[in-house]
């Protein structure tokens, strides 16, 4: 509606388009009459006149209707009915018959043999974009359009183009000409048929003589996943794929991406023996761990043959469930029995005086300790350099650590105990 103090409106244009005019006047009677001029196939509809209501003369507005429930549009549909999709084989079989027969078909599509395989424009340009600004920029002779898809075999055109049809494939046909189908693929934008073709190749085709080939063309054709399978197999196996002959072309060929793949090489290299080194620690560290316990095993419990004295041994033949408990029995007598016992003459006592110190300071009741000279270590650490002691902390720290941490080595005989 107009305000009372809107004086005229007019909004003129040319050629059929509609001139309104709101005469000047009363305001009661400012929507009483409104003009439209039109072209003359329109004079009869020129004059429309509209009665104004009680409530407009009176210069009071009526309130706008209620809002209507909400009404469910073709997008408003609920998302499991418009996601739901069944597509039976009878379905497909039409499509693939329809391309098979070629009936109404109103393209021509040459391929590199001169061969010409019947499709229909809708199809094409409906599955592809790209094939479609081809369609629009092709010529008409005869209801005919004719397009030509060089560079592939004739087989692999028949393929793409009954794909674009009914999404069939045979699975033989499939092996032969699958990179040639991602070449396609990828060249007309098709991404249904190119996830198809990667996983094809991820499935198994992949060999230490294709794979280099087969990485050059997942580069090529934006397929990350397939390049990423690809430098994973190379770097595995790279002793025999840098002798095959599709390494060589690409060493002349492409000489960066030899030098990618002999960085990903090294870096591969370098992270197995971390992963090795930390390894070969963690063994190490729960060795230490096992061979604590078995030591407070022998000094509190005893075993076997060799224990406290106010303990009842129980024999030789006794299994142990210590697996460190023999190599640190052999210590601990080699150790008692040694002339040259004192630390740094005998590398078998020097041993064992680092593994009675590394219990002392992992143990929590030196006073009731039952492992000998606990007490005099624990008294020792005060006394020593601050460099020393972070050295002992980060051996604790790891040693316990190894005790929560699962892993291949927790049930083997600390070797390296043995004198």
């Amino acid at each position: 509606m107009a305000s009372p103090d809107l004086d005229s409106l007019a909004i003129e244009s040319f050629d059929g388009s509609f001139n309104l005019r709101i005469e000047e006047g009363n305001s009661s009677e400012n929507l009483s009459l409104i003009k439209v001029h039109t072209t003359p196939l329109c004079r009869n509809l020129s004059l429309i006149k509209v009665p104004t209501t009680p409530l407009c003369r009176h210069g009071r507005i009526p309130e706008p209707p209620p809002l209507r429930g909400k009404i469910c549009m073709r997008n408003n549909l609920p998302r499991r009915l418009t996601e739901c999709c069944c597509v039976p084989k009878e379905t497909k079989d039409n499509w693939d018959k329809l391309f098979k027969e070629g009936y109404g078909a109103d393209v021509y599509i040459i391929t590199e043999e001169k061969a010409i395989i019947s499709a229909h424009s809708g199809v094409l340009s409906v599955a592809s974009p790209i094939l479609a600004s081809f369609l629009w920029l092709s010529k008409v002779k005869s209801g005919i359009r004719v397009i030509k898809i060089p560079g592939v075999p004739h087989q692999a055109v028949c393929m793409f183009i009954r794909f674009l049809y009914s999404s069939c494939y045979e699975e033989e046909e499939m092996k032969n000409f699958v990179l040639h189908l991602l070449v396609l693929s990828h060249s007309y934008s098709v991404p249904s048929l190119k996830r198809v073709c990667v996983q094809f190749l991820e499935r198994g085709w992949l060999t230490t003589e294709n794979v280099v080939d087969v990485l050059q063309l997942a580069r090529s054709c934006d397929a990350p996943r397939l390049s990423l399978i690809c430098v994973r197999m190379i770097v595995r196996n790279f002793k025999t794929i840098s002798s095959t002959e599709g390494w060589k072309v690409m060493q002349r060929a492409n000489p960066t991406l030899e030098q990618e793949l002999l960085e990903s090489v090294v870096e591969a290299d370098s992270r197995k023996q971390e992963r090795l080194k930390k390894l070969e620690e963690k063994k190490v560290y729960l060795q230490l761990h096992e061979t604590m316990e078995a030591l407070l095993h022998i000094c509190r419990d005893g075993c076997r043959t060799i224990g406290p004295r106010d303990k009842a041994l129980k024999g030789s033949q006794v299994a142990c469930s210590f697996p460190a408990c023999k190599g640190i029995e052999t210590l601990v007598r080699h150790f008692f029995s040694c002339k040259a016992r004192v630390p740094g003459g005998c590398v078998h006592c020097k041993r064992m005086w680092q593994l009675l110190e590394l219990h002392s300071r992992i143990c929590n009741n030196p006073d009731y300790c039952r492992v000998p000279l606990c007490r005099h270590f624990k008294v020792k650490m005060q006394q020593q350099s601050k460099k020393d002691e972070a050295k002992w902390k980060i051996l604790v720290s790891k040693v316990l650590a190894a005790k929560n941490a699962p892993g291949p080595f927790s049930s083997r005989w600390s070797g390296f105990l043995r004198p």
